[in-house]
This record gives C-alpha cells, structure tokens and sequence, in this order.
C-alpha cells in the first residue's frame, strides 16, 4: 500500500513511518521542516519505498500530488507547541485549517482513506472530565490567543467530518493526548523532555502554575498502535477517537518523578504563568480522556507504564547531555556517569532559561 504521511519528519510522524515501512508499505512524508526534523527520517532515506519531499501542506498543487498517489492518507503536520501558537497565531490558523482543507479536498477525489490528528485541546475548559468524544467544547474568548490552536483544530475536525457526510469521504478524527517518549524534543514546550534534561543536567525543573494541573502522558508507541490499528478497517470512518492514557498525574508530582528517576538534586521551581506567557494565560486544570470508543472498537488500550515512559525519556536526555560533553569537549572524559550525578553534586553552571519554552 502506498502511504502518504504529512508531518512525517516530526516526532509522532517518524515513529508511525518506521512502523508502517516495517509491515511493509511505500511511505512518502510531506514535511517542510519547520519543526520536524530531518535526521528523524534519515535511517529512512536507504529504503527505496520511502520518499521525503520538502514542502508546505499549504501548498495545494502538491498536496494534491501526492495525495492523488496514495492509498491512504495521515495527516499529522500542524502547528506545535504553545509558545509558537502565541507567537505565531495566523501561521497556526492557516496551518492547521487551510493544510487539513488541502489534505481533505484532495483526498476527496477518489475518497481515499484519511486519519486526521487532532487534539484533546479542543476539550479547552471543560469540566466534564473524563472527556467523551461526544461531549461539549468549552474555549476561551477568540480574543485570547491561547484558544486559537483549539479553535483550528475544532474547524478540521468540522471540515473532515463534513466531508464524509456530504461527500462519503473515509475519514477518522483522532484526538491526541500528551503523546511523548525517547526522541521528543523540548524545543516547543513540550514537559516532559525538558522535565528529563533539566534533571539529568542537575538544572532547577520549572513548573507552571502551582503544578496542581493534571495531565495523562502516552507512550508513542502506544499512539502510533493506536493511529496503525483504526486505518485498518473500515468500521471506524466518519468517527472521533480519543487516543491517550488514562493513568493522570499532576505537573508537580511529574516533575518529583522525573528527579526520582533520574536520581536528580534539581530543585522544583514554580513559574507564575504571566511570567511564562503573558498576562490573562488560561490553562485547562484537568485533561483525562474517555477511551472506551476505541477499546471497544479495536481493542486498544495503552501498555507502557508512566513509570517506564519517564525512564526512557531520562535514559535518552542523560544520552544526549553526555553525547554534547563529548562533542563539545572532544574529550570522553567528560562524559557523565550513566548512573546520573552523585548525591552531593553540584548543579551544571550557566543554566539556560527554558522558562518561555515550555507546555503543560
């Protein structure tokens, strides 16, 4: 079968690339590397059924092309992070409607099969926790830039299921919640990689707000079964799933974790949200997903433990932290004992503030 995947350069992209070549499919990826990465995808670029092209979802004459060519569609490529929708409010809009629009319209045409991915953002303040599928959206005023992620993601899922009702398009709207794992970088905010590279570098692990919001963290692996197993059949089109774990933990006790874990001196530090974002930020306190629908439907359910996810995670920033000492030094000397820092070590100087950086 031949596959396209958009955002295949990213973090949840790369992983559901490596795993659709494996069983054995053609995989083009549609990344323009904005925040996917291209050493993510170049084990791949040996394989001659794997095929990158460099290029916006925007772009409507290319995804047309490539869409035209596959079997089966997964659109993933978005805007990402809550720093880059604060700062870049129209390219997250335009990204987010206007690709899925092009992905969507394309698709269309000869009603190939499409997985969307989509957000528990567009939950937003909702009370009624765990989230169903079917339940109602509460967002914050348009006003406030926070909710503008929310919002373009509430409108693709609108479109996608607008076009399976009015033009029988085979589509799947999957809402993603807290997808991480070994290889996620901090880079936009995401917590849990910059939780495990504050620690392991003995810096202060900053929390936002009071640490009382709470979050589910799935495995990617987990995820990407989850993306693999709905295309599989054709009972699940025209529906909304939920994809996440349900084990929830504060941000707090997340970060206690991640230094237990990482056998970490790192202090907690709390961040006053204006301090992190702006005045006015608005934060959800609660994010726990509902997956009966898809259990039902195919059987999933998470395997990996938040205990396990969290030392892959550390075991991957020690990794990387020690492989910069090398580079940076030349000398293996350096390198920092696998084991982590002794008891009475002192915390790495000159700590960098990621404060701006990072999501809850």
């Amino acid at each position: 079968m031949r596959v396209l995947v958009t955002g295949g350069a990213g973090f949840i992209g790369t992983h559901l690339v490596r795993m659709l070549l494996r069983q054995g499919h053609e995989v083009a990826v549609l990344d323009d590397l904005s925040t996917g990465r291209a050493e993510n995808i170049e084990a791949f670029r040996s394989d001659p059924r794997f095929s990158h092209v460099v290029g916006d979802v925007g772009n409507v004459p290319l995804v047309t092309e490539l869409v035209e060519r596959a079997d089966l569609v997964y659109h993933l490529a978005a805007a990402v992070g809550v720093r880059l929708v604060l700062d870049n409010p129209v390219k997250t809009i335009e990204t987010n409607v206007l690709g899925t629009e092009a992905v969507l319209k394309a698709a269309a045409r000869d009603r190939s099969p499409v997985f969307l991915a989509s957000s528990s953002e567009v939950y937003g303040r909702s009370p009624d926790v765990p989230f169903r599928e079917d339940c109602d959206l509460m967002l914050g005023a348009t006003g406030n830039m926070r909710w503008s992620y929310a919002c373009s993601k509430a409108v693709g899922e609108s479109l996608a299921l607008a076009y399976h009702r009015e033009r029988g398009l085979p589509v799947i709207v999957g809402r993603l919640f807290n997808t991480t794992g070994p290889g996620q970088t901090g880079q936009y905010g995401m917590v849990l990689p910059t939780f495990a590279r504050q620690a392991v570098e003995g810096r202060p692990i900053t929390v936002y707000g009071d640490g009382t919001q709470t979050r589910c963290f799935c495995h990617v692996t987990d995820t990407v079964r989850a993306l693999v197993g709905l295309m599989q059949g054709s009972g699940s089109f025209g529906q909304v799933f939920n994809i996440g774990s349900t084990q929830e933990i504060s941000i707090h006790a997340l970060a206690r974790l991640v230094r237990d874990i990482a056998r970490s001196n790192s202090a907690i530090e709390l961040v006053p949200y204006h301090e992190a974002y702006a005045e006015g930020f608005e934060d959800m306190m609660r994010r726990v997903p509902d997956t009966g629908r898809i259990a039902q439907r195919i059987g999933w359910r998470p395997e990996i433990s938040l205990e396990r996810l969290v030392r892959e995670v550390v075991d991957r920033a020690r990794a990387e932290t020690s492989s910069r000492a090398v580079d940076v030094s030349g000398s293996p000397h350096l390198v920092q004992d696998p084991a982590g820092p002794p008891p009475d070590a002192k915390p790495a100087a000159a700590p960098v503030d990621e404060r701006k950086d990072q999501c809850h």
